[in-house]
């Protein structure tokens, strides 16, 4: 039930097909109890201000409308500023019985008295008596009207509406708007955890053009394959079932699934090359070299004017400068990161990091209370100093603070290894990095989305037939060999919901098109690598098979992708020889 408060009324939309037997017991109470012809329910309708028909039974006629599968015909709406008992009731909250006035004679066109009297006049019943009951919450308001036509007495004849009936029906038309509030209660509350949930997944996807769209793709994919599992009649899916509450902790997790991201700095999850933080610290480095330029031309002059041989010296400075560029060349592109680096290539970079220059100026002048607390306990050296080209300096090292251990109250259900320092930011140490331009610092932290996902939705006071929500959302980094993260779980602790969850999410890394990092791929492509993830243990075989078989990966691609990355995919190649598929 969708329901508005204004000014002390409250507005039901009817739309919700479970508040429909409760409309039907309450009229159909009613009209035993009164003995009534027929009768009516008309809830309030906010966005147009007026009455509508929500049940309707008419004994004379036949005509009934308002059971579990029947939507209701196009009857007009009953404004609440017109002449009608109807409105009267609901706008003055008081039952209103229109005998007297009806018993003047049949309705006048447009006289505008009731929907009742005009709809059950047509079948040439006279309409004698008609009693108009708001239905009144607890506090107050009303959120609708019960209307009944034609009370009859115990020899069947018409008459008004005895008075010792009108306070148990003012009772059940009570009762009835208690029932109807707590379901639009109910539905507000959901309705407003959903928004929450889509609001949080909207603000991490606005938050990072490297995962924007991702926290509302992977719920499309995670619902896809969780119903073609569930169409499976034999195989190792024939006995898989969601129930409504399962459903609904699937659809949650999967939009929650990436929520610890929030707490994922923003440079890091951006960081395009090894020397960035908030900036690319490779502009220090060419400065660096920018002075050691100028100290061989300086020391080129002084050859020179101390009357040594100017073309041996100009040769040395040309092979010089020469080698100057050669290095910041080579830095430049490890800081890329695009190549793993060799043996020789980390000893080279210690080489040129070696070398040393000159400083004249306090490094301590201007710098945050945060930044002088990191150099404590070492001095300043006398000026000028000498620096060396590359350095780990101590203001590099971050430190943990205390009490804020990353696995929280619990550590021993996370089996991550956890780096000493929370940043290393030292230049060799980053610009030393084999693979990639991550740390072992900032790797870790990137991963802890995860661990922060789970503490933030335990956090969370989840009723029972959402408990597994935190752990569905927070399994989709585990795999079946037990070498995911954060927890190693194994294949006997993963069930089929938290594997479909990694296919998901995978399928959508994979496949995304907004990722500045990286080409879209195809769809080829893709199922390529997460068939080898299959094989190495990585995501599971059953469910990759089933992702295939069913043609989930094709319907997602069709309103996803773009067109440029659906290619052409052999299905059979794929799942030959896949484990645990029998082919």
């Amino acid at each position: 039930v969708d329901a508005v408060h204004e000014e002390g009324a409250l507005c039901i939309k009817h739309s919700d097909g479970n508040i429909r037997p409760i409309l039907e017991m309450i009229l159909d109470e009613a009209r035993s109890v009164t003995r009534a012809d027929a009768g009516a329910i008309l809830l309030w309708m906010e966005d147009r201000d007026a009455l509508e028909v929500a049940i309707l039974r008419n004994g004379t006629a036949g005509e009934s409308f308002g059971g579990p599968e029947e939507e209701p015909p196009p009857f007009d709406p009953v404004p609440l500023d017109g002449d009608g008992t109807a409105g009267t009731s609901t706008v003055e909250r008081r039952t209103v019985d229109a005998g007297t006035v009806l018993r003047l004679g049949p309705p006048v066109e447009g006289e505008g008295l009731d929907f009742v009297r005009r709809h059950f006049h047509r079948d040439g019943t006279p309409v004698v008596s008609l009693l108009s009951a708001p239905l009144m919450t607890q506090e107050g308001r009303a959120i609708g009207v019960l209307q009944l036509v034609n009370a009859r007495g115990r020899d069947g004849s018409v008459h008004g509406f005895p008075e010792e009936t009108l306070p148990f029906i003012e009772a059940l038309c009570s009762d009835a708007a208690v029932a109807l509030d707590n379901r639009r209660l109910l539905k507000a509350h959901k309705d407003l955890l959903e928004s929450f949930i889509h609001v949080l997944a909207g603000a991490i996807d606005a938050k990072s053009p490297h995962t924007h769209g991702h926290c509302s793709r992977v719920p499309v994919i995670a619902r896809m394959l969780a119903e073609a599992a569930q169409r499976e009649e034999d195989g190792p899916f024939a006995a898989f079932h969601l129930s409504g509450d399962e459903w609904n902790e699937l659809h949650m997790a999967a939009w929650l699934h990436d929520c610890g991201k929030v707490t994922t700095p923003e440079y890091v999850v951006h960081k395009a090359t090894k020397l960035e933080t908030l900036h690319n610290r490779i502009h220090e480095i060419r400065t660096r070299f920018e002075v050691l330029w100028r100290d061989t031309e300086i020391a080129y002059l002084r050859e020179v004017l101390a009357g040594g041989d100017r073309e041996a010296a100009r040769r040395r400075l040309e092979q010089r400068q020469r080698g100057l560029q050669e290095d910041f060349a080579f830095l430049a592109r490890c800081n890329l990161g695009d190549d793993p680096l060799s043996d020789d290539d980390i000893r080279r970079i210690r080489a040129i990091g070696s070398r040393t220059w000159l400083r004249h100026f306090d490094d301590r002048l201007g710098l945050s209370h945060g930044e002088l607390r990191l150099r404590e306990g070492h001095p300043p050296p006398e000026l000028p100093a000498t620096e060396h080209l590359l350095a780990d300096r101590p203001g590099h090292r971050i430190p943990r603070e205390p009490g804020q251990h990353p696995f929280g109250e619990h550590p021993g259900r996370f089996r991550m290894e956890v780096p000493e320092l929370l940043y290393d930011r030292g230049e060799l140490h980053n610009l030393t990095v084999r693979r990639g331009t991550l740390t072992e610092e900032e790797r870790f932290k990137i991963n802890e989305h995860i661990i922060q996902t789970l503490r933030m939705l335990e956090r969370l006071p989840f009723p029972r037939e959402l408990r597994r929500v935190p752990r569905l959302a927070g399994t989709h980094h585990e795999k079946l060999d037990g070498s995911g993260y954060p927890r190693r779980l194994g294949a006997e602790e993963l069930s089929i919901p938290e594997r479909i969850m990694a296919v998901a999410d995978v399928f959508e890394a994979l496949t995304a098109t907004d990722r500045p990092y990286q080409e879209p791929r195809t769809l080829g492509a893709a199922l390529r690598i997460m068939r080898s993830m299959a094989d190495s243990g990585h995501l599971c075989p059953r469910v990759f098979a089933l992702f295939l078989r069913s043609g989930v990966y094709r319907e997602y691609a069709a309103t996803h992708l773009d067109p440029a990355q659906v290619d052409q995919v052999d299905v059979e190649v794929l799942l030959e020889g896949l484990p645990g598929t029998g082919r």
